[in-house]
């Protein structure tokens, strides 16, 4: 059943009876936004001008200037998104062929015009263009974050796979050829401390298989997509345990980092793009924590939930690094800029996180102290059949909580 019409939404008449014109605008006047042309020429013109979104044009077929065939035409491929009507007396099989064919038109209404069908007609038309614009937008919407997560992805990749060539390009320096004598299938390498070539394949190893978790993680995501094919769901305890798993650590950073289930629940949103961002957090402050000295490295992620209607659920990334300075800090989340520009920091990170969240309804907060640390927040909202998430103890929350925060 169509809705009602819109009247920022536009219907072009096009007739070369000017009679016919007046009736159909003071006709539909009151329902819609009608626009009227006397042909061809004058109404793509209008539609070259752009002054309004058109949504519906009906035009005559018989016109002297150039016939409504030629107008249907120009219209499918240069304004395709309009919705196509004929309105012909002359009902012949080959015009109503042609009019399908060649001018995609939905519907077909006969001359002299009644005002029931013709309503119906529109309506149908208007609620067809909102359909479509709707999904166009969905569209634009996908392929627009698909492009950025692709592109933030590649970005995550460079780095890890340059130390994994440059970890097998060190190792491949230091092979010796063999010399008479040497044992076959042994081969020699040279190391200027002991244990020097395994760490560097380990170090290889832990961003293959970082690399790798990224890419499956994506693969399944692609998969999900396809109809019919059951959603994926990850809990908040689940993503922080494989983020601890996956990450590729240097030397001993592991076990700078701890973890605490205050309360789990299950994700909103894409799995691939939630794990992107906890990556990218724990990513930023494992760097301030590297390039701090003489104190113990701390990074606790805690996963809970409480009573905050507005913040009832979160992941939260706490550390005891450097700090960010306040002209930095004030601009983190709606500019590019960043603390780390002197190591190749872009500070495209958090924006990419923000807007992960915002699509999800969720939000990201930062706060932080120069030389006492740093806490990053994720807030995801409230399932609607699950408002009532366990609270958290209120001794908990005075132990994580920093000014700002719940």
């Amino acid at each position: 059943m169509p809705v009602a019409a819109d009247k920022s939404l536009s219907v072009l008449f096009v007739d070369d009876e000017e009679f016919t014109r007046k009736i159909f605008a003071r006709v539909f006047a009151d329902e819609f936004d009608v626009v009227t042309a006397s042909g061809v020429t004058e109404a793509l013109e209008i539609l070259a001008a752009g002054e309004r979104e058109f949504a519906v044009l009906v035009t005559d077929f018989r016109m002297p200037e150039r016939d409504g065939m030629k107008l249907l035409r120009v219209v499918q491929r240069e304004h395709r998104h309009i919705i196509r009507l004929l309105a012909t007396a002359y009902a012949e099989r080959d015009v109503a062929i042609a009019a399908i064919n060649q001018g995609r038109v939905m519907r077909i209404l006969e001359k002299p015009l009644t005002d029931d069908v013709t309503r119906e007609a529109v309506l149908e038309a208007m609620d067809l263009y909102r359909t479509q614009k709707t999904e166009r937008s969905t569209n634009e919407r996908r392929a627009a974050a698909l492009r950025e997560t692709l592109g933030f992805l590649a970005h995550e990749l460079n780095t890890p796979l340059a130390t994994v060539r440059g970890s097998v390009a060190s190792v491949a320096a230091r092979y010796l050829p063999p010399e008479d004598g040497d044992k076959a299938g042994v081969a020699r390498f040279t190391e200027d401390e002991p244990g020097q070539l395994m760490a560097a394949l380990e170090r290889a190893e832990r961003r293959a298989l970082y690399c790798q978790s990224l890419v499956s993680t994506f693969v399944q995501s692609a998969r999900d997509a396809y109809p019919g094919a059951v959603p994926q769901t990850v809990s908040a305890r689940g993503l922080v345990e494989a983020l601890l798993d996956e990450f590729p650590f240097e030397d001993d950073e592991r076990s700078w980092v701890t973890s605490e289930i205050v309360g789990d629940f299950v994700l909103d949103g894409r799995r691939d793009l939630l794990y992107l961002v906890l990556c990218t957090l724990a990513k930023n402050a494992l760097i301030a924590l590297r390039g701090q000295h003489g104190s113990s490295h701390r990074l606790k992620i805690i996963v809970g939930t409480g009573n905050d209607v507005a913040r009832p659920r979160w992941i939260r990334f706490q550390d005891n690094g450097p700090g960010i300075p306040p002209e930095i800090l004030s601009r983190l989340l709606r500019e590019p800029v960043t603390s780390r520009a002197s190591s190749g920091g872009n500070g495209m990170g958090l924006m990419f996180c923000r807007r992960v969240m915002e699509s999800i309804n969720g939000s990201v907060e930062v706060s932080s102290d120069l030389g006492s640390g740093t806490v990053v927040s994720l807030y995801f909202r409230a399932p609607p059949s699950a408002p009532d998430d366990s609270p958290v103890p209120a001794r908990v929350l005075a132990r994580t909580s920093v000014p700002g925060t719940p």
